[in-house]
């Protein structure tokens, strides 16, 4: 066999394996990025230009959050949270409207004790996506919830939605990937 034949049949099997190379790597990144960021995954999909711009914010918001020193809690620390928790609660029977503000005021507080920024809504969403992906949705819920409470339009049941939604990004964040260490009410 002559050299120009063999170069015609390595170089396109070599070209096949890459090609095959670079489309199992897209699978498995994909696939990787799926289960982290759970349903934010297809949300970031459905908002963005292209599957490969969502991809890419993810992974920028992946190297985001590894820039940021999210830390456990001390038993301590997370059993006065719990305890915060269990008042605000409690709260919500006699004063439904505060203790949702309440509750939003919380989850930001606890948010900054695990060493999240908390200035801006947004990047607070894009941060929690990383870790907390699968609550995040109930987190968007219970700020739109607790913003119409700040107009005074949010009825009680909306109001006792917006603290189940809380209490699930709570324990989410309470719990640092784990059990959550407190009983639900």
């Amino acid at each position: 066999m002559s050299t120009g034949t063999l170069l015609a049949i390595i170089i396109p099997v070599v070209v096949v394996i890459a090609l095959a190379a670079v489309a199992a790597s897209l699978v498995i990144r994909r696939r990787r990025l799926r289960e982290r960021f759970g349903p934010e995954y297809d949300r970031t999909v459905e908002t963005a230009e292209s599957r490969r711009a969502a991809e890419r914010e993810l992974s920028a918001r992946e190297k985001r959050h590894d820039s940021l020193d999210i830390k456990p809690l001390s038993s301590g620390v997370r059993e006065q949270y719990a305890r915060n928790w269990t008042s605000v609660q409690d709260e919500f029977v006699d004063r439904p409207d505060e203790a949702v503000h309440d509750a939003d005021r919380l989850v930001t507080s606890l948010m900054h004790e695990r060493g999240y920024p908390t200035e801006d809504f947004e990047q607070r969403l894009k941060d929690l996506s990383v870790e907390h992906g699968h609550t995040l949705e109930q987190y968007r819920a219970a700020h739109r919830i607790e913003m119409l409470s700040a107009e005074h339009k949010a009825t009680t049941e909306q109001l006792r939605g917006a603290m189940v939604h809380y209490r699930d990004i709570f324990d989410d964040l309470l719990s640092d990937g784990g059990r959550p260490r407190h009983a639900r009410a």
